[in-house]
């Protein structure tokens, strides 16, 4: 097998490891989401005793029929498709407050597990169900079946409806696209602490204007329907209702037409939280609701005149009721506890991952390649818990925490130190980068060289290899985001990945630092980059230069070579946003407003116009069923090329989606296109 196939048979080395930890209030238990092997896609639940530190099988996915071909419901697949989750089996899962049951969905059913005996049984609940939850008391679990909302018993009686559409384009308790796909906002309804009610989401979609993806690699399917809110159009209509189980409903209010997006919501000891914000998105509000009466009053204000920034795991409340937030102070963004900032100047706070008590478990960076974890308490202050390069994630109840690491070496979970078990595949490939600081602008940059070279034994082609878009960085201390580009390295390229202006990590300032130019700044700074990498580590022939990327990275790649064919000679563009106005409202007017009011941010960002200017060989890539980019970028982008007489060459990818740049054989086919387009002799 190949390396690049093991890459996708693998899902990156990651099938094997554990990951979706929930951890028991009293500390007696830790369940978690693994599958058998590193090409084993199914995952199942397991459960693990931080006390004896052993761990057993909770429920075998496999055997609930949960295999790499079960079929999804369309709720399971779109929120798979949202998540990236490319994995089989048990997908997700939600327990009750103390940990002592487990709902979760496989094929369309509706199951509960019993943690501590392992009976799971099959709640024969309406089919195909999705989205379940189980109250925090253990007695009802909540769920999705075709955009109605249901509620069922812990032992499978009493199966209602809690909310149904009362329209052909209304669903009940699912987030909407821009929800899923640009805030990470994934669930649709909360529950009461005390299990009598729900939080929920009504979604009116038919404002949403019509998309329709067909596969031409299936004639006989007909085209998929999707309400997809472009730049400058109406979105989804989202109001939230509590509902009783006892059948009572009360519509929560606030201004929604000036606020017209949830970004968050909770439900907690204290009462429920919603946050939300306005179209500009320059403000954005945290409410506290009145169950009673639905009556929003304004707990927090924030704004920024560019735009306010959504930030996981926030907001949350400690055991106390302090409100857990964040402030944009200068250039770093800061944790704030009851309105406080308590987090120093330089630590840029990222994400929260767990409230234990009064103590807050979150994740920041220092450096921007590094993310560390920190917990913070009125008694000790900020205080840093992981020490090692890497990428850090975890979570904290009842005195147990769990450390996921991520670094240029391993891969590992502990729970309170004791290594749990991994069975993922070990990579034959071993990425070397030498991540440094380049150019006045201080861009964080990784470079790859072959596997054994040896400076100043050889001139070497160049492959830019960035993303460069506001939702992830890619130069981190964590060989997972490596396996492409140093298989590329070792193809013969000396590879460059730059992590320009907009990309995150490096606070406020930088996230704005492109201004009101989508595209310039960031196309500077990958030209900065490459030629301050030659001068710094040599051996870079900067006359044989090619640039490969996807989504973001593949908008970045058609920009190099249409806009600077001076320094770009060849390259690789996976699922562009050709046309700025065809893409995610909340993405683009976050950055370029609204398109009524800045058509130009909107002309000068797209890339259709600019097609009679290619003069270096493109490959276009795009997945035929993508519903976050979709085809049509690429689609008139060729046939602006074709009308300019402009020859270039497009792949497409039948039956893929967003995630298609995962697609078998495809970094081969980039390879033999960027050899011949760059002169190079073929490999074996």
């Amino acid at each position: 097998m190949t390396f690049p196939d093991l890459v996708a048979e693998t899902l990156g080395f990651s099938l094997g490891r554990a990951h979706h930890f929930t951890i028991a209030p009293d500390g007696s238990r830790v369940l978690f989401l693994r599958s058998n092997g590193g090409t084993d896609r199914v995952h199942h639940l397991w459960s693990f005793d931080p006390g004896t530190r052993t761990e057993h099988l909770l429920v075998d996915g496999a055997a609930l029929g949960a295999g790499p071909e079960a079929p999804l419901s369309e709720q399971e697949r779109a929120r798979r498709e949202r998540t990236r989750d490319r994995s089989a089996g048990i997908g997700s899962y939600g327990t009750d407050a103390g940990v002592r049951t487990a709902v979760f969905t496989v094929a369309g059913r509706l199951y509960a597990a019993d943690v501590t005996s392992g009976e799971v049984t099959d709640l024969g609940a309406q089919e195909p169900a999705a989205e379940a939850r189980l109250d925090p008391t253990g007695r009802t679990v909540a769920y999705v079946c075709e955009g109605v909302l249901r509620a069922v018993g812990r032992g499978g009686k009493d199966d209602r409806v809690l909310a149904a559409p009362d329209g052909p384009e209304v669903t009940w308790g699912l987030p909407e696209h821009e929800a899923a796909e640009s805030m990470g906002r994934f669930a649709g309804f909360w529950w009461a602490p005390d299990g009598t009610a729900v939080l929920a989401a009504r979604v009116d979609n038919s404002p949403v204007r019509v998309w329709h993806i067909a596969d031409p690699g299936h004639p006989e399917k007909p085209p998929v329907t999707l309400r997809y809110p472009a730049a400058g159009t109406p979105n989804a209509d989202v109001g939230l209702h509590l509902l009783g189980l006892d059948g009572t409903r009360v519509e929560v209010s606030w201004d929604r037409a000036e606020f017209e997006y949830v970004t968050r919501a909770l439900w907690d000891a204290t009462g429920p939280l919603v946050v939300v914000q306005n179209r500009r998105q320059t403000v954005m509000r945290v409410l506290t609701v009145d169950p009673a009466t639905g009556a929003t009053t304004v707990l927090r204000e924030d704004t920024d005149p560019r735009w306010t920034t959504i930030v996981d795991g926030v907001p949350a409340r400690t055991g106390s009721g302090a409100l857990v937030w964040t402030v944009d102070d200068g250039d770093t963004r800061r944790l704030s506890v009851d309105g406080e900032p308590v987090t120093p100047p330089g630590l840029q706070m990222e994400e929260v991952l767990s409230v234990d008590g009064d103590t807050v478990l979150f994740a920041g960076r220092e450096e921007p390649t590094e993310r560390h974890l920190w917990t913070w308490s009125a008694a000790d202050g900020p205080v840093r818990v992981t020490t090692a390069p890497g990428i850090h994630a975890g979570s904290r109840a009842g005195g147990v925490t769990v450390i996921t690491s991520l670094d240029l070496d391993d891969a590992r979970v502990t729970v309170n130190g004791h290594a749990l078990r991994s069975v993922a595949a070990e990579s034959p490939v071993r990425p070397r980068p030498r991540i440094v600081a380049l150019g006045e602008r201080g861009v964080r940059t990784a470079v790859l060289f072959p596997t054994g070279h040896v400076p100043g034994s050889a001139s070497l082609p160049v492959l830019m290899d960035p993303y460069g878009g506001t939702a992830a960085q890619k130069v981190e201390h964590s060989r997972h985001r490596y396996w492409g580009s140093q298989w590329f390295a070792d193809q013969g390229f000396a590879v460059v990945v730059a992590d320009g202006r907009g990309t995150p990590g490096r606070g406020p300032r930088w996230e704005r630092g492109r201004g009101d130019d989508h595209a310039g700044p960031r196309l500077e700074d990958q030209v900065d980059a490459l030629h301050a990498a030659a001068e710094r580590f040599g051996d870079l022939d900067l006359t044989r230069v090619g640039i490969r990327g996807w989504s973001a990275g593949g908008y970045l790649a058609a920009l190099a070579v249409l806009r600077r064919p001076d320094v770009f000679h060849a390259g690789v563009a996976g699922a562009p946003v050709t046309d700025q106005l065809l893409y995610s409202s909340h993405w683009q007017e976050r950055v370029l407003g609204l398109p009524a009011e800045n058509p130009e941010r909107y002309a000068h960002g797209s890339l259709i116009a600019d097609a009679p200017n290619l003069r270096r060989p493109l490959l276009l890539v795009h997945g035929m069923v993508d519903d976050n980019v979709l085809p049509v970028h690429t689609m008139r982008l060729s046939a602006a090329l074709l009308a300019a007489g402009r020859p270039h060459t497009v792949l497409p990818l039948p039956g893929a989606s967003h995630m298609g740049g995962y697609t078998k054989n495809l970094w081969a086919f980039e390879l033999d296109f960027l050899r011949r387009s760059l002169s190079l002799p073929a490999g074996d």
